[in-house]
């Protein structure tokens, strides 16, 4: 295991070997033995997998799901339809996401693209090898590398492992990451020391959100309830503190 440090300092490079192998590892088990097979991304269809995937930046899941509601009442969970849809329609029926006029560009967008290069179907584009997939998914306006590798992940079951706030906030709290990572260089050394696993990536991911969402949260950590009391250094410094 990596040496530890206390507190939650920044370090100027992320550790490597095969002990962080090992680390990242226990940190899986630990946090699936707390909760189990989360079955993420919960979606009845491809499409509404992808368009949850769009809806979700910033937001919490709960909304998602009311806007995704209201897509489906209207006709909307498909490209096609999104496609042929006005802009303004489909901003109003996803308000309860947050900053709904750009997701429903974003939306637009990507129904555009779908439509016009892959006729409206989204398994025709999701089948390309994934490098290829990844520039592509990549260039489309309003999707950045986290929805890209949603996507990739949860619809084309391609191993691209998932980076977002709660990741950052998880880890670094521990003492595992530097606190200012950026993205593309968190999602390297991931994959870089895990198995590239897809049914992996996809529970990793879900149950750091899970973390991330009701225990260890931005403000006030509930630190007592947290599964990796025993590889966080957070935790270990108020250990110290309150014998101190």
């Amino acid at each position: 295991m990596p040496e530890k440090r206390s507190g939650t300092q920044n370090r100027r490079d992320l550790p490597q070997g095969q002990e962080v192998s090992e680390l990242l590892l226990s940190v899986y088990h630990y946090l699936e033995n707390a909760y189990g097979d989360l079955g993420w991304w919960p979606a009845d269809t491809l499409e509404e997998m992808v368009i949850g995937a769009i809806l979700v930046q910033n937001v919490s899941w709960k909304n998602t799901v009311k806007a995704l509601s209201n897509l489906n009442r209207a006709g909307l969970l498909n490209f096609r339809a999104l496609d042929a849809a006005g802009v303004q329609e489909v901003a109003e029926l996803v308000i309860p996401t947050r900053f709904y006029n750009m997701k429903a560009n974003r939306l637009k967008s990507f129904a555009r693209h779908v439509t016009t290069q892959y006729e409206g179907v989204l398994q025709h584009m999701l089948q390309q090898p994934f490098e290829v997939l990844r520039k592509e998914l990549l260039a489309i306006p309003g999707i950045g590398p986290e929805t890209a590798d949603d996507i990739l992940l949860y619809g084309a079951k391609y191993p691209s492992f998932v980076v977002d706030a709660y990741t950052i906030r998880v880890l670094s709290r521990c003492g595992i990451i530097p606190e200012h990572v950026t993205y593309e260089e968190l999602r390297a050394w991931f994959m870089a020391h895990l198995p590239h696993n897809v049914p992996m990536f996809n529970q990793f991911h879900a149950l750091l959100d899970r973390l991330g969402n009701r225990v260890c949260l931005a403000k006030r950590p509930h630190c007592d309830e947290c599964p990796l009391q025993e590889v966080c250094d957070l935790r270990l410094q108020e250990r110290t503190l309150s014998q101190s």
